[in-house]
């Protein structure tokens, strides 16, 4: 479903303290804007509404979170659902911030500089409608390339969907983009070992949903497992070495 143009969004969002007003302009200094620059960093991409976040931020005060999403009127709804969180606790927002950002275009917000631990992907778009617009999926290997950049050896990523389809092609585009699964599960609610006690799910884990949430956790390994390709990069290759045939 579409949804309607918001014309009181950026007001609001400019006068929110943990809204980030101008994300190009903060790459290698992206921790420097919390209160406690020298905790570990996470990242939601593709926050939505915010019910992650403000379930996950206010419940670790010694984590950084940065919700992502591209588009004002979705990111006030989750500027008010976080505002809301840390009123009910009774403590300051200092540990998350929001910004409007293109997810296909990390790179131009963010540098080597601004290392993330961890990675949380929860329903994304599954882009499943052609096999033409799979590279747009926020696990697409070149996707998974770009996160990488911003990742120590070992840190995660934590993916959830109801998607089987984006699933099954992410068991696959993980191992290509040199990250080992460490856990999956293809049905949350009835396995959640594995993961942490306090993470949320964002949506209901019922064993009456048509299609159960499947899940894992992906930890970055060495840059020589990276196996993946770029389609274009690939074919410059090959034609390179008909040449030299």
């Amino acid at each position: 479903m579409r949804m309607r143009f918001k014309p009181y969004a950026r007001p609001e969002l400019l006068a929110c303290d943990f809204h980030v007003h101008e994300p190009l302009t903060h790459g290698g200094h992206w921790h420097e804007l919390y209160a406690r620059p020298d905790q570990p960093w996470h990242l939601e991409l593709g926050c939505g509404k915010g019910g992650f976040l403000a379930q996950i931020a206010p419940a670790h005060p010694d984590i950084n979170y940065l919700g992502i999403d591209i588009t004002d009127k979705v990111l006030i709804l989750a500027k008010r659902k976080v505002e809301a969180a840390y009123a009910a606790r009774g403590i300051p927002a200092d540990n998350v911030k929001i910004a409007s950002l293109d997810i296909e275009r990390l790179g131009n917000a963010f540098t080597s500089e601004d290392r993330v631990s961890r990675i949380y992907i929860n329903f994304c778009n599954p882009w499943s409608k052609n096999a033409g617009s799979n590279k747009h999926r926020l696990t697409h290997p070149r996707q998974l390339l770009q996160y990488r950049q911003l990742m120590d050896e070992g840190a995660e990523i934590w993916f959830k969907t109801d998607d089987d389809d984006l699933f099954r092609d992410s068991l696959s585009y993980f191992p290509a983009a040199g990250f080992e699964i460490t856990w999956q599960t293809f049905d949350l609610h009835k396995n959640r070992a594995g993961l942490e006690p306090s993470a949320p799910s964002t949506r209901a884990c019922s064993a009456s949903r048509a299609s159960p949430i499947k899940a894992l956790i992906a930890r970055k390994g060495p840059d020589s497992t990276v196996t993946w390709v770029e389609p274009k990069a690939l074919a410059k290759q090959q034609e390179a070495e008909d040449d030299a045939d």
